[in-house]
């Protein structure tokens, strides 16, 4: 396979698993990433640390579904692919209370033997999305 190919490949692997995510398929979503993948959130919020597998995933997806009732949304912007990387422009946006947040994020992906092994997210300001997600309701 072509460094060409393999990169649009992984780029559809990848946006699969965002349209999965966004109608609601957890399963579909969990389903691109490897048994063993490293999901890293930075920053000083509830939702800030490092996750290892489908289990502690599905709990840190769990976390924010929870604390925005509901009302998180990914609208994916690009998808750049280049070899093993995958890289997706998108804006975040919830709802907490009365108070709304949306920013733009950088995830970075890492594909290895098919499915996602490496995920990285890049908050677009880091401060205001843990002062959001850190705020009592």
């Amino acid at each position: 396979m072509t460094e060409a190919v393999m990169a649009q490949s992984n780029a559809a692997l990848i946006k699969s698993g965002y349209d999965a995510f966004a109608h609601g398929d957890i399963q579909g979503a969990l389903a691109i990433f490897a048994e063993d993948i490293l999901w890293h959130v930075p920053g000083r919020g509830p939702l800030s640390r490092d996750y290892r597998g489908h289990d502690e995933v599905l709990g840190f997806f769990q976390h924010f579904m929870e604390l925005s009732h509901g009302t998180f949304r990914i609208q994916v912007d690009d998808i750049l692919a280049k070899g093993d990387r995958v890289v997706v422009l998108c804006t975040e946006s919830a709802q907490r209370g009365d108070r709304g947040w949306s920013s733009p994020q950088v995830h970075v992906w890492t594909i290895k033997e098919g499915r996602a092994s490496v995920f990285w997210q890049y908050q677009g300001d880091q401060q205001t999305e843990d002062e959001f997600w850190s705020m009592p309701v």
